[in-house]
Formats: C-alpha cells, sequence, structure tokens
C-alpha cells in the first residue's frame, strides 16, 4: 500500500471513529516512527480538520461519516436520501488573525533543516492548542505563519474578543516554550500578531487535488500588513476590532499608519493586556448606568439576602433568565449597594470557550486577585501566590503545591515535598482548599461570592459550587449565581 493511500484510508478512520491512537494507526497499517511522524505531519498539514493529542493520537473536528458495514455480494444498500448542498461561497463577519515569527530567514541559517522543522512544529503546536481554545479556525498554515479565522464556521458574538485573547496566549504559550528552546537549541523565538475584523466572502477555493476555505476580500490583506507593524511579542490591531473590543483590554493607540497596498491610513493598536472587566457593565459603570426600572420585588429581595447573609445566616440566590433580560444588571445594583460596607467581594464568571476547562472561573479570579502581570516571571508569579495563601490557615507545604497547578505554575525544586496523591484526590482537596479559604474569609466580614454564566461551568467548578453550597447556610457568605433558562441546577 503506497503512502498516499494510506492518508487516505486514515482520514476515512477519523471520520468514522473521531479519534484514532497512534499505536492504532502503526498497528493496522504496519507503520514504523518515521513513517507514524510523516503520516501526522501530512494530515495536520493537509486538513485542518485533524488536530494532533500529543502523545496520544489524532482527532478529527470536521464533518463525521457514519461506519460502513460491508455488504453481500447480493444485497442492495439503498443510499440515503441526498442532504442540501452547502452554499458554494457565504458572506459574513469575520475577525482575523496573522502571526508569524521574527527573524524566521536567520533561523533557519543558524539551524540544521530537521532542527529548525522541529522547532516550527513545536510553534505550531502550542499556538495551535491556544488557537482551538478559543473556536478558532486554521486556515492555512504558510511556513511559519498562520492565518486564523474567528468566527468561521461557527460564528460567536465575542469573535474579536476571542481573537485578542488567543493572540495574548499564544503570547503566552510561546513564552512557555522558549526556556526549553534555548536549553535545547540555544535559541529565542518571538512572535508578531495582527488582528482585523470586516465582511470577507468564504469559499472553497483550488482544484480537485486540494481545496481550502478561504476568506476572499481586502480584510486578509490589511490584517498581514498590520502583522508587520506589530513589534516583536507583541499584538497590532484595527480600529475596527478596537472598537469591538474596548475596554476588555488596555491598548496603546499607535496612531495613523499607511499601510502597502491599502488606500486610505488606517489607526492602529497595539494590546497590552487585559483591562480585567467582567462585562460590558464593568465598562459602561465609569461613564454611568441608567437607572434599572421593572424590577421592583427583585432588589428587595436581594437585599434582604444579603441582610441575611451579615446575620450569619448564609444564602444562596440563582437568578435565571434569558440573554439580555437584565440579570447582570441586578447583579450590578447589588455592587453598589453593598460598596461602602465591609465585605469581600470574589467575582467570576464562566466563558462559553472554556466550558472544558477545569477550574476556569476561579483560575481566572485568582490571577486578577493576585494581580499577575504579562511581564512577571513564573517565579514572580509563585512568590506572589505564596504570599497570599500564607495569609489563611492551611498548610503552606499542602495549598502551594495544590494551587500552583491551577495557575499554570511550576513548583520550584526542593521547596515543597510532592503530594502524592491520586488525580481525583488531589482535586477533592484543592476544591476542599477553596472553600475553607471562603469559610475563613467570612468569619473575617461578610463574603459576597457571585458567578456569572453558570449555564458555561465546566464540571469541576460546578462540583466546587454544590461544596460551597452545603456550607453557606452557616457562614456569612451569600453566593449569587445567574444562568440562563435550560441549564438545570443539580439537586
Amino acid at each position: 500500500m503506497d503512502f498516499v493511500t494510506v492518508v487516505d484510508q486514515v482520514i476515512v478512520l477519523l471520520r468514522q471513529r473521531g479519534r484514532v491512537t497512534y499505536r492504532t494507526l502503526q498497528r493496522q497499517f504496519q507503520l514504523d516512527d518515521d513513517a507514524l511522524r510523516d503520516l501526522t505531519d501530512e494530515l495536520l498539514y493537509a486538513h485542518p480538520e485533524v488536530r494532533d493529542d500529543p502523545g496520544r493520537g489524532l482527532v478529527w473536528t470536521g464533518d463525521t461519516a457514519p461506519p460502513v458495514s460491508p455488504a453481500s455480494p447480493s444485497s442492495v444498500q439503498a443510499l440515503p436520501p441526498a442532504a442540501s448542498a452547502p452554499p458554494e461561497a457565504e458572506r459574513r463577519q469575520l475577525t482575523v488573525l496573522f502571526c508569524d515569527l521574527v527573524d524566521s530567514t536567520a533561523l533557519a541559517t543558524q539551524l540544521d533543516p530537521e532542527e529548525l522543522r522541529e522547532v516550527v512544529r513545536a510553534y505550531q503546536r502550542v499556538c495551535t492548542d491556544v488557537i482551538q481554545r478559543y473556536d478558532g479556525h486554521i486556515a492555512q498554515l504558510l511556513g511559519d505563519g498562520l492565518l486564523v479565522y474567528l468566527g468561521y464556521p461557527q460564528a460567536h458574538d465575542d469573535d474579536a474578543q476571542r481573537a485578542v485573547r488567543a493572540g495574548l496566549g499564544m503570547l503566552a504559550a510561546l513564552g512557555d516554550l522558549n526556556p526549553r528552546l534555548h536549553q535545547d537549541k540555544g535559541i529565542q523565538l518571538a512572535l508578531r500578531v495582527g488582528i482585523h475584523t470586516g465582511v470577507v466572502v468564504v469559499g472553497a477555493m483550488g482544484g480537485a487535488g486540494r481545496q481550502e476555505q478561504l476568506a476572499l476580500g481586502e480584510v486578509p490583506n490589511v490584517c498581514s500588513r498590520i502583522e508587520g507593524l506589530a513589534a516583536p511579542n507583541t499584538i497590532a490591531m484595527s480600529e475596527v476590532t478596537y472598537r469591538l473590543v474596548q475596554g476588555y483590554f488596555d491598548c496603546e493607540a499607535l496612531g495613523e499608519q499607511t499601510l502597502r497596498g491599502v488606500a486610505e491610513p488606517l489607526h492602529v493598536y497595539r494590546v497590552l493586556r487585559e483591562s480585567g472587566a467582567q462585562g460590558r457593565l464593568d465598562i459602561a459603570q465609569p461613564r454611568g448606568l441608567t437607572p434599572l426600572v421593572g424590577r421592583e420585588s427583585e432588589v428587595p429581595l436581594l437585599q434582604e439576602r444579603w441582610a441575611q447573609a451579615k446575620s450569619g445566616q448564609g444564602q444562596v440566590v440563582l437568578l435565571t433568565g434569558d440573554a439580555g433580560i437584565g440579570k447582570s444588571r441586578l447583579v450590578q445594583v447589588l455592587k453598589d449597594h453593598v460598596v461602602n460596607e465591609p465585605h469581600t467581594r470574589w467575582e467570576c464568571r464562566s466563558a462559553e470557550y472554556a466550558q472544558n476547562t477545569a477550574l476556569f472561573p476561579l483560575t481566572d479570579l485568582f490571577q486578577r486577585l493576585l494581580q499577575f502581570q504579562a511581564e512577571d516571571t513564573p517565579d514572580e508569579k509563585f512568590g506572589k501566590l505564596e504570599h497570599a495563601l500564607s495569609q489563611y490557615q492551611l498548610p503552606l507545604e499542602e495549598s502551594v503545591p495544590l494551587f500552583a497547578p491551577l495557575l499554570a505554575l511550576p513548583v520550584p525544586e526542593n521547596c515543597y515535598p510532592p503530594l502524592n496523591l491520586s488525580s481525583q484526590r488531589q482535586r477533592q482537596k484543592t476544591l476542599g482548599s477553596l472553600v475553607a479559604i471562603l469559610q475563613e474569609l467570612a468569619e473575617r466580614q461578610p463574603v459576597l461570592f457571585i458567578l456569572e454564566d453558570l449555564h458555561w461551568t465546566d464540571p469541576t467548578t460546578l462540583e466546587f459550587i454544590n461544596l460551597l453550597i452545603d456550607q453557606t447556610p452557616t457562614a456569612s457568605l451569600l453566593v449569587l449565581l445567574t444562568c440562563r433558562p435550560h441549564f438545570q441546577p443539580s439537586a
């Protein structure tokens, strides 16, 4: 069986099964390690629907095909009804992200071609993991560059935000990769990222041998030009994208820029960091909010529950309603009501793109509470965590190794002994420690714990919420949750 035939059969297998381990591929097609690597390279490069699960196997992310059962020579199989053909092309708004390595030509002269291939694959792998986290679509792998669509094939109302978060995530992932590359190869990689938003037409391009779904229009070209303006390890974006994400990120204006091939100069912005805003109300709050009307029963109820929590009768309130009906506005009313009272507030939010990320709302909260900065080294972040945990009645030799992995922080060697716990036991102790911290805070002063968008919350965070609710009746604690109607809380 020739190599191309193997590739075609693996695609069929992936479409039928959804995922296949490397060991299965080697057994099924009698592949040695080199042939398996070549097969993986071909699939990842030529088929964007294939995703690498490092060390385990390949995952198919495109349309699936039903398993085919062999038919006997005498049998006649009825053909399924023909599905309506997808549109040849579609017009839609898209946020395009383009990134590539800085000084890749110099890198090519510094490394042997095989070493360069390993480095580029490592860079592409860490970037791909981040892009997939935000449901981005890698349209093309262009040597050391990546062309990414946010809003295709699946559109979201926050695609521009996802693009910027993906860019920041790629820069952070490259920062984590660089120490290993420096140790193994003596090199450091740098990345430029450009982002632009606009209307495109997306459709199949190419011949029968190779087709790609590409966005046509000026948006990808403008995005490429903007990427060229970015300094190493920074993100540059157009004013159009900036207006869509304004307030969610701290940005620096780079002024009006003349781009090659673009008739009119464009205002360009550099992304510095996330601002910490949790929602549109946080952004609108400094300008002042319009008075809330029509909630004459809900507002007093929330205030009454807070008064009961302050007296030591813990309360749990679930606000449920359709998107845009005013759940967050009610939460803001309570926050304004208690702002001048002694209390501790933990406020977090689930995200649609993080439904499978364990404890995402709390991890995001801790990064804000600990005031992590992009320029902080891992040792500096670890020091902040250690200092924060020292303020609670938890043994540091246990709590630090429990919390460090949540924040993707390595524990310095010889600082703390390994916990030697099973993953299940470690999760239980982590959740118990989080509850213990909130209980201790509630002994000092009333606590308002807010978790919004419960319908997007990962299972581990839901487990934490259930543990917290069990302890609420005897604590000075108000747990305020919001969700959409389709979410069904567990009993």
